[in-house]
This record gives structure tokens, sequence and C-alpha cells, in this order.
């Protein structure tokens, strides 16, 4: 009928904040934007997947989707150092005996380049079903066009050690 709380007062033992319904609503959710263009993919993934995940925010847990939605344009231009252009390899199984198919970084980037974006931020994600639910906030395009006008989407800061800061 009444819960023990109620009866002995509030729980000044337990005071660990835990994030209500209200608190991660998708309506309310931030929407950010990503030009590729002469990124390096592990850096570009890895912010991608902090925002996504809520990582920045101060109300940040591990358990709910506290985070924002990410649209990356132009795909295609995404940069990797080193050898990766013609050694890194992208691995599918068919599921049938003698499926398997590879195919280097240059060709999924010629054949699919969205698909390299999100192949790296999926790893980033948690697994289980809160990862499935967070890469449904990654929104990646080849070319500068997006269908996400209406979220008024703000760009999201990448730090690029490779650009020098003049004095």
């Amino acid at each position: 009928m009444f819960e023990e709380s109620e009866i002995n007062g509030p729980d000044i033992w337990n005071t660990t904040w835990y994030p209500k319904a209200a608190d991660h609503v998708n309506t309310e959710k931030t929407w950010y934007i990503v030009d590729a263009t002469d990124k390096i993919l592990g850096r570009l993934a890895s912010t991608i997947a902090i925002h996504i995940r809520g990582k920045n925010l101060p109300t940040f847990t591990p358990s709910v989707d506290m985070g924002a939605y990410v649209i990356v344009v132009n795909a295609e231009k995404v940069a990797v150092s080193g050898k990766k252009r013609t050694q890194k390899l992208y691995r599918r199984h068919s599921g049938r005996p003698g499926g398997m198919k590879i195919e280097t970084f240059d060709q999924l980037q010629q054949r699919i380049p969205e698909r390299i974006i999100e192949h790296a931020v999926r790893g980033m994600l948690p697994k289980g079903r809160l990862g499935r639910a967070l890469f449904t906030h990654l929104k990646v395009y080849k070319g500068s066009d997006h269908p996400h006008e209406a979220q008024q989407p703000i760009p999201l800061p990448i730090r690029d050690k490779r650009i020098q800061v003049e004095k």
C-alpha cells in the first residue's frame, strides 16, 4: 500500500541520480552535422561515438540513451593515414559456406562510402540493444546534401591534430 520511503521519510543514503524518461526524450535531442572532408577516420568516428552516446554531457548514464543525433556529409572524402587505403580490409559473410567477401578500403569507398564511417562508429558503440538503438542516431550521406534541415543541426567540432594554429 505505502512504499517504505513514504513511511520512513526520504532515503538519505541513496543519493545517486538516475535519469527519468523526461530527461532523454528523442524530440528534444541535439542534432549535430559533420563534414567528413579530409578528416581522419578514427578521430572522426570516436568524436561521433562520444556525442551519440552522450559521454560529453554531465548527465551521462551508461545504460541510458542520453546522446544526440549526428549527420555526416561528404562521407566519400574521409581520410586515412599510412597504407590503410590499400591494406585495410572490410569483411562480410553471407552465412553460406564459402560466403566470405573481402574488399579493401579503396574498393568500399568507391562502392558504398557511407559504410566505412558506419562501420567505424558502430564498433565504438556498446554491444547489445542499447548500441543498436544508438546506431540509429547516426545519419551518413555521400555528398553535401541531407534531408535533415528541419532539425537545424549545429556543427560538431572535430579536433584535428594536422591543422596548425597560426600565431
